[in-house]
């Protein structure tokens, strides 16, 4: 019995930081919303900086529970600049932990707080959240055909026109890869054929047009382009076949021992500006991408799996970049909690913070 009780505890190991993430939600949202009231009618860059400051917090306690807590072991390859830069981040997508991964990297640049994304339209509908990553400077975009280019450009000039601190998250491939989904595989791999492109193994075929009007609205700004290439370890399954990624859930259920992050550092000067040769530059971007994984997953020496190639650096959070945000917001969330006035304003934040949300994105994200 002690022992099916051990493994019952062991197995909800991820309930402390879902209830955690989650519930400090509103206590996040209520005090941006006073700084975004207070600041009002003060210089939008009053408002940029402290909304920076606070996304800073809340992304340092995610990051306590996906390194700290997770006890994730980071592998960083290549160059990863010390300083804060302007930059657009263009990375593999397989699990919706990639998201956290470019968290990882800004925190260790102490420019957490200036991570913006590109994400999928449908986003935009999540409680709280989805309307909060669209004020902080998120972009949803719509694929293929519905995808609205001058809106884009404008929120990117418009952020450019402000000196908005720039780490714009771009997943060029548009969706998940997963080794499972082989309809999704061979269709990403047919469009690559039939364009005359090298057919890709371990990612998808890059689509274009995100990057190239992020590039293309923001170049006199950016100082550089990450390239960045993502491998979990522990995705290989007994036949060492690919599975796929973890998903949050299960990366902080701890089922993720390591996870290898490959960077190239690339000069805005050595970018292509017109579409059609940026198209042929980022999936080049792609193929390189491809090999490191091959390498990885496929290598047929052993000694050369589940690792890319060169050096690399175990790289450790501390625990004091973490720690004072985890206890900061599950203190003033458990202080709202006890009180029957705190109470009610936790709940109605959910309810109307979701409803007036969701009523703003769909005018204006």
């Amino acid at each position: 019995m002690l022992l099916s009780l051990v493994l019952h505890m062991y197995s909800m190991r991820c309930v402390l930081p879902g209830a955690v993430l989650l519930g400090t939600a509103p206590t996040y949202v209520l005090a941006w919303g006073a700084w975004r009231l207070l600041s009002a009618f003060l210089p939008s860059r009053f408002y940029q900086a402290v909304d920076d400051r606070l996304y800073c917090i809340y992304q340092s306690m995610v990051l306590f529970f996906f390194e700290n807590y997770t006890g994730v072991q980071i592998l960083l390859y290549g160059d990863l600049p010390k300083n804060k830069e302007n930059i657009i981040y263009l990375a593999n997508h397989q699990s919706t932990v990639d998201w956290i991964i470019a968290d990882i990297l800004a925190i260790r640049q102490n420019a957490l707080g200036h991570v913006r994304y590109v994400l999928k339209d449908g986003l935009k509908w999540l409680p709280l959240y989805g309307c909060y990553f669209s004020q902080h400077g998120g972009i949803y975009v719509k694929r293929s055909a519905k995808f609205n280019e001058k809106e884009m450009r404008k929120k990117l000039q418009s952020y450019v026109n402000a000196g908005t601190p720039m780490y714009l998250v771009i997943f060029p491939e548009g969706t998940r890869y997963n080794p499972e989904l082989t309809k999704v595989l061979s269709a990403s791999q047919a469009f690559a054929a039939q364009k005359g492109l090298p057919v890709l193994k371990h990612v998808l075929t890059p689509r274009i047009k995100a990057t190239h009007v992020a590039f293309d609205s923001m170049k006199s700004y950016l100082d550089a382009i990450y390239d960045v290439t993502v491998a979990f370890e522990g995705t290989m399954d007994d036949k060492g076949q690919r599975k796929e990624a973890p998903s949050m859930v299960e990366f902080l259920c701890k089922e993720c021992p390591k996870i290898h992050i490959h960077l190239d550092r690339i000069e805005k000067k050595d970018v292509p500006e017109e579409q059609v040769y940026m198209k042929r530059w980022l999936h080049e971007r792609f193929e390189i991408k491809d090999k490191l994984l091959i390498e990885f997953y496929d290598s047929p020496d052993p000694e050369r799996r589940n690792k890319f190639p060169g050096e690399s650096v175990n790289s450790k959070l501390s625990l004091k970049k973490t720690l004072p945000s985890f206890l900061i917001l599950s203190g003033l969330t458990a202080g709202m909690l006890m009180t029957e006035a705190g109470r009610k304003l936790y709940v109605k934040t959910w309810v109307y913070g979701t409803l007036i949300g969701c009523l703003w994105v769909s005018i204006k994200a």
